[in-house]
C-alpha cells in the first residue's frame, strides 16, 4: 500500500509518497496552494492516479507542542480532506521537517532558486520517512 505525504503550507502544498511496500519515501512535487477544497481534490485526484491507500499529513506544532495559527489553518484543511475522500487519513507532528529540508538543500548546495521550489517537497518526504520508519510498515523478514 502507497502512503501519500502532505507538508501543508499556505502558498504550497509538498507532496511526497512511499514505494509500494511503504518503507521510502519519494518526493513527488508540490501543489499550488488554492482554496481548501481545490487542494482538497487534486489530493484525492493524484492519490487515486498513485495507488495511494492512506494519507500522512503533517501537522505544525509549536516547539513546545503548542498549536500555532498555521496549526489549526492545516486542521481546517484536515476537515475538508476529510470530506473530499474515503481515503485513512493520520496526522503527523512534522515539527523541525522544514528546518531539517533547508538544512539539507544547503549542506547539498542547492541553488537558492531551486531551494524554494524543492523545500515543500523535501519537507514532505522527511515527514512521510519519518511516518514509515515509526509504524515500520514492512513486513518482518
Amino acid at each position: 500500500m502507497r502512503v501519500l505525504g502532505i507538508d501543508f503550507g499556505s502558498k504550497r502544498i509538498g507532496l511526497a509518497i512511499s514505494d509500494e511496500t511503504g518503507t521510502i519515501a519519494l518526493g513527488l512535487d508540490y501543489l499550488d496552494g488554492g482554496s481548501d477544497k481545490s487542494v482538497s481534490e487534486a489530493i484525492v485526484r493524484l492519490a487515486s492516479t498513485r495507488g495511494v491507500g492512506k494519507i500522512v499529513l503533517g501537522i505544525p506544532l509549536r516547539m513546545n507542542g503548542q498549536p500555532s495559527e498555521q496549526t489549526e489553518r492545516t486542521l481546517r484543511f484536515l476537515e475538508t480532506l476529510r470530506r473530499t475522500t474515503n481515503l485513512t487519513i493520520e496526522r503527523w507532528d512534522e515539527r523541525l521537517t522544514t528546518k531539517q529540508a533547508e538544512r539539507a538543500l544547503l549542506e547539498g548546495d542547492v541553488r537558492r532558486k531551486d531551494r524554494r521550489e524543492k523545500i515543500d517537497q523535501l519537507a514532505a518526504q522527511i515527514l512521510l520517512q519519518s511516518y514509515l520508519d515509526a509504524h515500520n510498515l514492512t513486513p518482518e523478514e
